[in-house]
This record gives structure tokens, C-alpha cells and sequence, in this order.
């Protein structure tokens, strides 16, 4: 493997993916097609999801960019039952109090097309759980060390995350209770994580229904120069 030094540290010859174009363009309407695919969705099977399936989920999220590479993140898998009744009893209340106090009457109504209510059974049933926090800084022999460009580098990698479970065959949706503190408690992470997101992850089950919506058109989303 070729490689030189830059400003002192080793740097390898990237060998990077080179395709005719014809392939290109099929590769890229291939994966279009499959991740068009891709749902969010609240009623997930219990049946087991090997621990092998979820850590190359896992691994694949972490191929994400980050800044200055300081991989900002922790991936915690949880399959515990017990843990799991934990998780959904706190993240319930915390959306019953939503649901209840906190959602604008315009935010309710927004999610009717939806189907969702402060109910949470997907936290149970799921045979696994992700739950992401990001690490505001790290500690390097018993001193804070910076970490860079934390939200952007832990949303680059839970976007891959997601692209990997569905590619996989799997399900999941983003489950974001407000406030998320309860999920350092029970899963007694330390001070300098944040729980940024969690995702439930199996197969669906049966007679899985998702509401009949439309995608935005190219035209909606992008402006080409």
C-alpha cells in the first residue's frame, strides 16, 4: 500500500470506487430506489435481530465524517428487556407531558396524518435499541480535549445509521422524547455525553400500515446553478 508523510503523519494512496459512467448512473437510481423505500415505523416485531446484524449496523454509522475526526459519538445497543421497560416508562411520561402541555395546538395538528400519540410500545417491542449520544468533549488523561463540529458530525452519522438498518431489511423510525436526559440515568453514561436520538430497530410487524404520504419533488428541495 503506497503512502507519504504529511506534516509529519502517515497518509495512505486512497483507492476510491471508479465506475464507467452508464454504471454510475444505474448504482445511483439503484440505491434511489431502494431508500425511496425507506419508512418510519412504529409497529415493530419482536423477532430477534441478531447482536452481529446490529454491530455492522453500528460500524457502518461510524464510517461518518467528523470533525477533525474526533468521532464524537457513542452507539448504545440495548436488548435488555428490563432496560428497555425503563426506557419506554420514562420516555411515555415525558411524551404524555407533551402530548398534554408542551405541543402547540399547530403541532398537534401536524401530526394527525401521522397516527402518533404519546403511546411508546415500539420502546418494548423492538428486539434492539440505538440510543446515540454525542460527546460535547472528550478526557484525555483526566483533562477535557475539544471536540469539533459535535451536532453536525453525530447528524451525519445517525442519517448513515438509518441508511444501513433499512438497507439491511430492518426498520426503525427517530424517536426524540423531550427532555432525553432520563436515558444518561438508566444507561449511566458519563458527564460528557448527551443522548441525541433514539431508534428502535427490527423487522415490521405484520400488517404494518404507514400513512399515504408524498415525497417533495426534485424541483421542491433543490436548486441546481
Amino acid at each position: 500500500m503506497q503512502s507519504k508523510l504529511i506534516n509529519g503523519f502517515q497518509h495512505i494512496k486512497y483507492e476510491g470506487l471508479d465506475f464507467a459512467p452508464t454504471e454510475t448512473e444505474k448504482k445511483a437510481r439503484s440505491f434511489l430506489e431502494l431508500m425511496d423505500k425507506r419508512r418510519s415505523i412504529r409497529t415493530i416485531s419482536s423477532r430477534p435481530v441478531p447482536k452481529s446484524i446490529i454491530e455492522n449496523i453500528i460500524k457502518t454509522a461510524s464510517t461518518a465524517p467528523s470533525g477533525a475526526h474526533k468521532q464524537p459519538w457513542t452507539f448504545c445497543a440495548v436488548s435488555s428487556a428490563d432496560i428497555k421497560s425503563k426506557i419506554r416508562e420514562a420516555a411515555e411520561k415525558e411524551e404524555f407531558e407533551s402530548y398534554q402541555n408542551r405541543m402547540s395546538d399547530r403541532w398537534l395538528k401536524d401530526l394527525e396524518p401521522i397516527g402518533t400519540d404519546w403511546h411508546k410500545p415500539f420502546l418494548e417491542s423492538s428486539p434492539w435499541l440505538i440510543i446515540v449520544f454525542k460527546k460535547v468533549y472528550d478526557e484525555i488523561d483526566g483533562s477535557k480535549a475539544n471536540n469539533y463540529y459535535v451536532n453536525e458530525s453525530v447528524g451525519i452519522a445517525c442519517g448513515m445509521l438509518i441508511t444501513a438498518i433499512h438497507q439491511a431489511g430492518l426498520v426503525t423510525l427517530t424517536h426524540t422524547p423531550s427532555p432525553m436526559n432520563f436515558l444518561s440515568e438508566i444507561l449511566n453514561r458519563p458527564v460528557n455525553e448527551r443522548p441525541y436520538l433514539l431508534l428502535p430497530v427490527g423487522y415490521a410487524a405484520e400488517d404494518t400500515y404507514v400513512p399515504d404520504l408524498k415525497r417533495k419533488s426534485l424541483n421542491e428541495i433543490s436548486e441546481f446553478y
